[in-house]
């Protein structure tokens, strides 16, 4: 049987050797793994005891036990994920905040209709031939600029009066009736009818309401209605319901 000489110094039952101590018992029982990546956790501890400073306290001796170690990662990681959700939540809401908030490219106003008046940007005359006083057809922008009234219904002798006392000398009056007689209330019956100051008023009959339809103003209910025209046929303004020649010299000064 071999000696404690042939291994070493160790004898053959796995004892310690006769010239070296035993391991302290409060040690415990020491284990060697066979893969020493389990040990990652003692290493990493060790590590950080060697870069403190000073001696641990009590609460960090706790800390660094390997239970405790691996509860604080485990928490960690459960943390982790609600963390991550409530960011993207956050970011989410600012970014639409900001998108909200973000000035876009301006948005022309719509064309405003109200029982009294109605700007009309844009809109051109519809080419139209209405009946004149004398049975000819005549076209309704054969004439520009014009101010035109639609008088079904309507004693408007004097609005048509003061109208053609307001406009210039370039700019015709056109009554528009949906019959002749209707036009009798508003303008003499002829079919074009010079006035003072070289000023025109041109009386023409509309049977089918065309116009009326195509600009889709209400229908006739005693008051008057006009439409300013410049020389390139563009509304520049329609009023569905007027009683005074007033409702129109702002624009006439512009036209």
């Amino acid at each position: 049987m071999a000696g404690a000489s042939d291994n070493g110094g160790w004898s053959s039952d796995g004892g310690s050797p006769d010239d070296l101590p035993d391991l302290p018992e409060e040690w415990g029982v020491i284990v060697i793994p066979d893969d020493l990546s389990e040990l990652s956790d003692e290493v990493e501890a060790i590590r950080e005891e060697l870069r403190l400073s000073g001696p641990p306290t009590r609460w960090q001796r706790l800390l660094r036990r390997p239970g405790v170690r691996r509860v604080r990662r485990l928490a960690a990681k459960a943390v982790r994920a609600p963390v991550l959700i409530v960011s993207l939540a956050v970011m989410v809401t600012v970014a639409s905040l900001f998108a909200s908030a973000w000035p876009g490219p301006p948005r022309q106003p719509a064309a405003q209709r109200t029982a009294a008046t109605a700007a009309v940007g844009g809109t051109t005359l519809p080419a139209l031939e209405l009946i004149a006083s004398d049975g000819r057809t005549v076209p309704i922008n054969g004439q520009l600029p014009a101010v035109i009234l639609l008088i079904d219904g309507c004693a408007c002798a004097e609005l048509v009066s003061d109208t053609v006392d307001a406009v210039r000398p370039e700019i015709a009056v056109i009554t528009v009736s949906s019959t002749a007689t209707a036009s009798a209330a508003g303008t003499p019956p002829t079919n074009t009818t010079p006035q003072a100051a070289g000023k025109i008023l041109r009386p023409l009959h509309d049977p089918t309401g065309s116009l009326r339809s195509h600009l889709e103003l209400p229908a006739p209910d005693g008051v008057a209605a006009a439409i300013i025209v410049d020389r390139s046929s563009k509304i520049v303004r329609q009023i569905p319901r007027i009683a005074s020649v007033e409702d129109l010299r702002a624009d006439l000064a512009r036209l």
